[in-house]
């Protein structure tokens, strides 16, 4: 008894069919493992890793990452003009020294500018006491880098007489490694500038 044949147009169908369901199933494939892909680098760029004490590893959200760098940013500002700005004859070279970590070559050309301008001697020919009232810092970001502007209130004790004063400084934050205690925040200020020097009021 012979086989019957198959139709050849059924066969032909059924090959058509089966090379359509496999290009499909290979695209969505393809789609898939794109998609994988991207999603997985998306979160990578978002996302930091930490190694724990215990060896396991924390991601840290680049939201949080940037939020902790414009406080550690704050803290770094506020030491800075602290050290820079209060001064006295009694700690004036040890702040000095310490403002002088925290900032780059254009806080040492400002610090030897005041130094051969008498600013130092001064304070110890008249036993002047400067004192910082405020520090109040705005931090901006410009595509990765940061800049900042700082507003510093300070007085000057001469005795009998005390003048109060404004300074608006600007300047860069450049990341470098911590450095304790000289850095603790692994910032440095570049490009600083004096601004403006502004006197508010006399006291008696």
């Amino acid at each position: 008894m012979k086989t019957p044949y198959k139709n050849i147009y059924s066969v032909l169908k059924l090959n058509r069919f089966i090379v359509l369901a496999v290009v499909v199933c290979a695209l969505l494939t393809s789609t898939f493992s794109v998609w994988i892909a991207f999603t997985t680098h998306k979160n990578a760029l978002n996302s930091a890793f930490a190694i724990n004490t215990d060896g396991s590893i924390i991601p840290l959200k680049l939201v949080t990452q940037k939020e902790n760098f414009k406080v550690e940013a704050l803290a770094h500002l506020e030491l800075f003009h602290n050290y820079f700005y209060n001064i006295d004859a009694s700690n004036y070279e040890r702040n000095l020294k310490k403002a002088l970590w925290l900032g780059n070559s254009s806080v040492d050309n400002l610090y030897r500018q005041k130094k051969a301008d008498g600013v130092y001697n001064r304070l110890l020919q008249y036993s002047l006491v400067q004192k910082v009232l405020s520090i109040d810092s705005r931090i901006t970001d410009n595509n990765g880098s940061y800049s900042f502007t700082t507003t510093t209130i300070f007085e000057i004790n001469r005795g009998s007489i005390i003048d109060t004063y404004e300074l608006i400084s600007t300047g860069n934050l450049i990341m470098v490694d911590r450095n304790f205690p000289n850095n603790p925040h692994g910032l440095l200020i570049a490009d600083y500038f004096e601004n403006t020097l502004k006197k508010l009021n006399n006291e008696n």
